[in-house]
């Protein structure tokens, strides 16, 4: 049985660190306006025991170009999400938070030379950035921190931690985007998360995460994280008519593209606990490869690949857009959830 969760307001806000060296606590919020071909994703993760924030920005903009950001701001506290140009703001929790990005964001035509960071920012212009967005809940709450009721824990390997605690919501976004000259009114929707607790990239060996909007009503949330022992977790739900129906199963096929393999074209079939089946299929409209790389006990360099790819979703005779994020460790040059 799924361990019961707990979720109050004040988890809104950011919380105590615990001990451990490799404690992160994040925001994340995405959005997409299909009226203005425009979309884009922004997180700060704090580090406070390590004493730097993970801090990113990226934008999907109507020519195809994509405006990208990431930092490692020193911080001194895990009080606010706020660095390197970029703040989050809890105004009522579950209802209202604010995202701004102050700086500055180098713009790929294209997005897949970001393989390789350091040419990619080199080699391409830059352009300011000014971004002000007003985030509303549409949805309930999904997740929480699981409560200790009793029932023993599978206790993880220091490498294996990823997040004790995670939540998430379905949101609408307004405000504006400037990059360079151009700008842009906003008005979309997407979905934002919330976790706390340990964690190193490295730990799953591979996670598909798909996020969807299809208006103020309906959208849906699947996950599959897949561990090194090859155990599946799992997760997700349907967001139809102002309450979420819960994923039991979910089987996800993946269309490659390029000798790199990214994913391309999507299909997913899930199932509920109402007993709903679903199908769907996603067009992944661009994509920008991102990377974390860290050393294991022995030295030896692990590499993770995050694929975030803007996507065109169909389901149930509606078109729709979210994010699909394809996590992989990368071994002799491959990412290990190709057949997965």
């Amino acid at each position: 049985m799924p361990p019961k969760m707990r979720l109050e307001p004040k988890d809104e806000y950011t919380h105590a660190p615990d001990a451990a060296e490799n404690y992160n606590e994040s925001m994340y919020f995405n959005f997409y306006d299909p009226k203005e071909k425009l979309g884009g994703f922004f997180r700060i993760g704090n580090r406070p025991n390590e004493k730097y924030a993970e801090v990113t920005a990226c934008l999907y903009l109507p020519d195809k170009t994509v405006g990208f950001m990431f930092g490692r701001p020193e911080i001194s506290s895990n009080e606010k999400f706020e660095a390197a140009g970029m703040r989050f703001e809890t105004v009522e929790p579950f209802r209202k938070l604010l995202v701004e990005y102050k700086g500055d964001v180098v713009t790929l035509k294209n997005p897949l030379e970001m393989v390789e960071p350091r040419q990619a920012f080199k080699g391409n212009p830059w352009a300011s950035c000014d971004v002000s967005l007003e985030y509303r809940g549409v949805s309930p709450m999904y997740g929480g921190e699981p409560v200790d009721d009793g029932t023993p824990l599978i206790e993880t390997k220091k490498d294996e931690g990823f997040a004790k605690a995670h939540y998430e919501q379905h949101v609408g976004a307004k405000g504006r985007v400037r990059v360079g000259e151009k700008s842009w009114k906003v008005e979309g929707f997407g979905l934002r998360d919330h976790s706390w607790g340990p964690r190193y990239w490295q730990a799953p060996w591979w996670y598909r995460w798909l996020t969807a909007n299809f208006g103020e009503k309906n959208g849906f949330m699947l996950s599959i994280v897949t561990g090194r022992d090859g155990k599946k977790k799992i997760g997700g739900m349907f967001l139809e008519n102002d309450s979420y129906d819960m994923v039991k199963d979910v089987k996800i096929e993946t269309g490659w593209a390029g000798e790199d393999h990214y994913h391309e074209t999507i299909r997913a079939f899930a199932k509920t606990e109402s007993g709903k089946e679903h199908e769907i299929t996603g067009k992944v409209l661009s994509l920008i490869p991102l990377r974390n790389r860290r050393k294991d006990e022995n030295g030896k360099e692990l590499l993770t690949r995050i694929s975030e790819g803007m996507t065109e979703w169909k389901w149930n005779g509606k078109t729709g857009y979210g994010l699909s994020e394809y996590l992989d460790q990368i071994v002799d040059g491959k990412p290990v959830g190709l057949k997965g």
